[in-house]
């Protein structure tokens, strides 16, 4: 007879075989599936280190291009500004200071100086913040003679103040520095805007330094409120020119806002890679073109031109 004893020692072996036969089986397909793992890992390590001497080389190609850039920039601008005056604007603190000060040393390697720079607050842009800054605009604290556009836009209101007493109007005469220094002080009141030179007088020209985007639901209403004061300095002054990084050439960047709309991007210059040598001297190239009634694009960015054209050399 079959006992209990007999089914056990079967049931037994039967588990033990099969655990046997998982054991092996699982064995001989592990071995070819742990392979091919380390031929991928293999080949990925292998796709980043090639990936790295490539950016390295890149790297050293962008550093020789800014040493040639920068060694040959004064030759380059000589003379393009002569005795003119830039005002700089500072849209927000992510401009960087070497950018600021490339492009300030440029201007005086070009004949031109530096009138004075200015910091815009995120408060300028606020769209909670633009009833104040209307009811001060169209307040009698301001300068006698301005004439203010016949808009109820607080954007278009306050560039209108500041590209009449910052810019020197075209066949005019530049506002003395004491009415100046009353506007921006009354701006300054209210978180607007900061002087960031020691004293501010009228310019020529405007170089306005951005960076980044803007973040939010409102990027579109703030990104409004720049354009409104780049046009109003172009179209007061002799010219303006916008120069910003890769990101401000994109979508709610400042440069981007400019080259997305025709009527701004026929009137004013723009520059996408202002942190770099060629940049800066594009800047202050596109400056000059301004003077002349030429706009243009330039930088690294889609439909741009690498620098605007170079002025033939006086005699």
């Amino acid at each position: 007879m079959i006992d209990f004893r007999y089914h056990l020692v079967s049931l037994i072996a039967v588990f033990l075989a099969v655990a046997l036969g998982i054991v092996i089986g699982t064995t001989q397909l592990n071995e070819p599936i742990l392979n091919d793992i380390e031929n991928q890992v293999s080949s990925l390590e292998q796709d980043k280190r090639a990936l790295e001497d490539q950016t390295q080389q890149l790297q050293t190609q962008v550093d020789t291009a800014d040493a040639f850039g920068a060694a040959v920039a004064p030759a380059l601008v000589k003379g393009a500004l002569a005795d003119r005056k830039v005002l700089l604007v500072i849209t927000n603190d992510e401009v960087p200071t070497e950018t600021v000060d490339g492009v300030t040393a440029l201007i005086d390697q070009a004949g031109g100086a530096v009138s004075g720079t200015v910091r815009l607050q995120p408060g300028y842009s606020d769209p909670s913040t633009a009833a104040s800054l209307e009811s001060y605009v169209t307040g009698p604290g301001l300068p006698t003679g301005l004439k203010l556009p016949e808009a109820d836009d607080s954007g278009q209101l306050v560039a209108s103040v500041l590209a009449q007493v910052l810019m020197v109007p075209k066949g005019g005469t530049a506002r003395d520095t004491a009415q100046i220094s009353s506007v921006l002080s009354g701006l300054n009141a209210l978180d607007a805007l900061t002087a960031e030179s020691s004293s501010v007088a009228a310019a020529d020209y405007a170089l306005v330094l951005t960076s980044g985007a803007f973040l939010g639901q409102d990027a579109d209403e703030r990104n409004g409120t720049l354009t409104d004061l780049v046009s109003a300095l172009d179209s007061t002054g002799s010219g303006a020119v916008v120069a910003g990084d890769a990101d401000s050439a994109g979508q709610n960047g400042l440069v981007g806002a400019v080259r997305n709309e025709p009527t701004l991007s026929d009137s004013l210059s723009t520059v996408d890679n202002a942190a770099s040598s060629t940049g800066q001297i594009s800047a202050v190239l596109a400056l000059a073109a301004e003077g002349g009634g030429t706009s243009g694009n330039y930088g690294t960015g889609k439909d741009t031109q690498p620098v605007p054209p170079v002025p033939a050399a006086t005699p």
